[in-house]
């Protein structure tokens, strides 16, 4: 019975899936990363969502602990970027993680810091201890953070680390607040490249959407310097195909994905890992009752479509206005849509599809807050792509609403 057997599709944020395909040079340029004696560069992963970012970084992560790196990180959010001490706070938090693994013998004494303070060293470097060590020390958060990791690392090297990875995904949800004086995106970048100056093997991977490396440079132009990024796109077809049918004839399942239907799901997820996920899923349950019940499988592209539409692209389409809905209606009609587009091709498709087109200015102001949402984001100067992948199908079938669009967006 084909019922007995467990759907092998995972999709989900950053779920692990079955198998991982087509990543091998990614995997090699990171392992040259963790071959560094000295850091002179640190990893970036951008690329848009459901590309595979997180699962990636994830599976960095036994790699670097084999070659005898420490990992720590999370993901980061918003909250991080609300002061300086919060982002200090999440680093300890991690630090914490594997440092309080460690008990240092009663009596020991280390300095802290620039000058005299001493502290006893009869407890395991806990949070703590860290955040002790932090309160204790003069300076500004800079000076505070990099007396704690320059302290860790006297600690660790003694055990034959080669060194700590600081793994953040999300890492585009941090950013600096000059109306508030908080500049915690300056502080990490100012913090690395002083104890990375100094010869301590603490590297940063930080994983996010494309707007993330510009983030970076922004806040610090040394960041351009300071880091190797590495772009995620959609798979080949050739790797589309291994992760659909890799999963299945591993599993040893009874049912099997013809030529024709691997085609089919390759070419309605565009290449995108997760849409690969999502949509063999879907498959799969339905081929298990029909398999059972004698039916000739078959995919409905249709209903799947739909469901996908929902799942995925709805809540962000619900949030726009008609005018935003309008422009993204509008770009979608271009022929370069999933690609770069800049606002005067905007500007010059609108005058042509809608009663009320837009003005440059305008349709900055729109991009602008398309951004702020996670819908668009700027590529480079004067370009635009859409953040979220196949968004441009997503929006033209929306046809109801892009014809509303056309007669009344005001």
């Amino acid at each position: 019975m084909a019922t007995n057997f467990t759907n092998p599709f995972k999709p989900g944020a950053g779920h692990m899936p079955p198998y991982l395909a087509g990543r091998g040079e990614e995997e090699a340029q990171f392992r040259r990363l963790l071959s560094q004696t000295e850091i002179l560069e640190n990893l970036v992963l951008t690329g848009l969502r459901g590309v595979g970012k997180t699962v990636l970084l994830e599976t960095f992560k036994p790699l670097a602990i084999k070659e005898g790196w420490l990992w720590v990180g999370t993901d980061l959010s918003e909250a991080v970027s609300v002061s300086e001490q919060n982002l200090a706070l999440r680093i300890m938090t991690d630090l914490a993680a594997v440092t309080s693994a460690y008990h240092l013998n009663a009596g020991e004494r280390a300095e802290v810091g620039f000058g005299s303070a001493t502290t006893p060293l009869s407890q395991p470097v806990n949070f703590k201890f860290l955040a002790s060590m932090f309160d204790n020390e003069p300076g500004l958060v800079t000076d505070k953070l990099k007396a704690v990791l320059e302290f860790v690392w006297t600690l660790i090297s003694t055990t034959g680390r080669k060194g700590i990875v600081f793994a953040y995904d999300e890492a585009q949800n941090l950013s600096d607040n000059a109306q508030k004086e908080q500049f915690p995106l300056s502080v990490l970048l100012d913090v690395f490249q002083s104890i990375q100056r100094k010869g301590i093997p603490f590297m940063l991977a930080l994983s996010g959407l494309p707007t993330l490396f510009p983030k970076l440079v922004d806040a610090r132009t040394f960041a351009e310097r300071m880091f190797r990024v590495v772009s995620l796109h959609q798979l080949s077809r050739s790797d589309c195909e291994a992760a659909i049918t890799r999963p299945v004839a591993d599993a040893q399942s009874p049912i099997s994905f013809s030529a024709q239907s691997v085609a089919i799901i390759a070419e309605l997820s565009g290449g995108y890992p997760y849409f690969i996920q999502f949509i063999c899923r879907e498959v799969y349950d339905l081929w298990i009752q029909r398999f059972d019940a004698g039916d000739d499988p078959g995919i409905p592209i249709v209903e799947i479509t739909r469901k996908l539409d929902t799942d995925f692209f709805a809540g962000r389409w619900a949030k726009a206005t008609d005018r935003q809905r309008a422009l993204m209606w509008v770009i979608s009609n271009l022929e370069n849509c999933d690609a770069e587009f800049s606002v005067q091709e905007i500007v010059v498709m609108s005058d042509g599809v809608l009663e009320k087109p837009f003005t440059s200015s305008h349709a900055n102001q729109i991009l602008a807050t398309l951004a702020a949402a996670g819908l668009i984001y700027k590529n480079r100067h004067g370009k635009y792509m859409f953040a979220v992948p196949l968004m441009s199908n997503f929006v033209r079938r929306q046809s109801g609403d892009g014809g509303d669009a056309k007669l009344s967006a005001a």
